[in-house]
């Protein structure tokens, strides 16, 4: 063990010890003890005596357990360790209860007398051995959590990267059916919508390779796809975008949005509900609202459909449930509002 460990542990030790929750019950045994020293004992030095005999045990006892012991009580050395433990133990009381008394020229004491110097070394060995196996578990305790932390985050990361992985070639083949069944139409068109899909592409790329992006990339593609469909039919829809200034520095999840504005599409104009499709923001309180909304009535989620279902999980995950996505339904129209914390995706996931 190297001596920067051996000083954690020391250190480590000593700042459990403090703790309340121990500082308490040593306290309740310690001073019944340095009380009958001083009532049953004439030497003057008896109180400073007793109190150094517990200092010693609260500092040693715990510290010398887990030095010997750092993985618990094993005596697969054939006990060497639990001789030693004991040696530590009989030398700091023979030391504090014995020798210093002699050197010091003190006269008999309560708690020097061999009976109780007997209790005295019991109470050092199994007080140790009880208060460090304490901390030595409670350490364990918070590094398994942390570990399992660590394994939770990384699952809900690979969470994360699989439902993005789902929704990238969702949309890519949703809008190469659309250049296909065009390039039969209007070839013109087709050509329009594949130079506007390779832009986007790229753009879409680079979100898969990045963990957030700005909400104006997000918009920009969002509104790329608003064009590819106005391509075909100028009059499918009205679009109208209301991004107010400087919300489009707010750090978002990739892609989050494209599948909502997919739909608006597909489930209103698309769907032959003609009118405005609008997409508004606003920014207020720390938060970022995103409104999508397009003619017709929602029937609500198809069974069996992933589209909401995955934007939603993939937001809770992304910002551990600070976000929130409502669908709601009236006077035939249906609006998608999505609500951001301004400060972006938790730190470290992948979103």
């Amino acid at each position: 063990m190297s001596e920067k460990s051996e000083a954690s542990i020391v250190r480590a030790t000593w700042r459990a010890l403090v703790e309340p929750r121990r500082l308490l019950p040593i306290l309740l045994v310690a001073a019944p003890l340095v009380a009958a020293q001083v009532r049953f004992s004439r030497e003057p030095l008896a109180v400073y005596l007793g109190v150094l005999m517990c200092l010693m045990f609260v500092a040693v006892a715990p510290v010398s357990y887990r030095f010997l012991f750092p993985e618990g009580l094993d005596l697969s050395h054939g006990g060497i360790r639990l001789l030693l433990y004991c040696t530590v133990g009989s030398g700091v009381v023979l030391t504090s209860g014995f020798v210093l008394p002699k050197l010091l020229g003190m006269g008999p004491t309560f708690l020097t007398q061999r009976l109780n110097l007997a209790v005295c070394g019991a109470l050092f060995l199994v007080g140790g051995w009880g208060l460090g196996r304490d901390i030595g578990f409670e350490e364990s305790l918070v590094r398994e959590r942390a570990r399992a932390a660590r394994f939770a985050l990384e699952a809900e990361q690979a969470q994360l990267l699989a439902l993005r992985s789902h929704l990238d070639p969702h949309f890519l083949f949703n809008t190469l059916n659309a250049i296909a069944e065009w390039c039969r139409e209007d070839g013109a068109v087709a050509e329009a919508a594949v130079l506007r899909l390779s832009t986007m592409l790229r753009s879409v790329l680079a979100g898969v390779r990045s963990a957030t992006w700005p909400l104006s990339q997000e918009l920009e593609l969002v509104r790329t796809l608003f064009d590819l469909h106005l391509l075909r039919d100028p009059d499918l829809f009205q679009l109208g975008m209301n991004v107010p200034s400087g919300a489009g520095d707010v750090p978002v999840p990739p892609l989050v949005l494209l599948p909502l504005a997919e739909n608006a599409v597909k489930h209103g104009p698309a769907a032959g509900h003609r009118g405005r499709l609008s997409l508004d923001i606003t920014v207020r309180d720390g938060e970022v609202e995103v409104a999508i909304e397009n003619p017709g009535a929602s029937k609500g989620p198809r069974e069996g459909s992933a589209g909401l279902p995955t934007v939603e999980r993939r937001l809770a995950l992304a910002y551990g449930g600070r976000a929130r996505l409502t669908l709601e339904s009236a006077q035939e129209r249906t609006r998608v509002t999505v609500i951001l914390p301004r400060s972006g995706p938790l730190p470290g996931v992948v979103t």
